[in-house]
């Protein structure tokens, strides 16, 4: 995320709409930001559609296991 305040207003934006999503901590290896990343369990085309639709900016997308 570009920072911990848009990281808290996905979360809770992304959670009123009924998706999964928690903040955590960005692991140095996956890059710059703020340091905070949210997690989510749905599609990431669903999610980024939703953070653009509600003007919250994001840096990027990293799938993980």
């Amino acid at each position: 995320m570009t920072s911990i305040t848009y990281a808290m207003k996905a979360k809770r934006m992304l959670n009123g709409q009924g998706f999964y999503c928690e903040i955590e901590r960005t692991p140095k290896n996956a890059g710059s930001g703020c340091g905070y990343s949210i997690r989510i369990k749905n599609p990431p085309a669903v999610i980024t559609a939703k953070l653009d639709e509600f003007g919250i900016p994001y840096k990027r997308i990293i799938q993980t296991g």
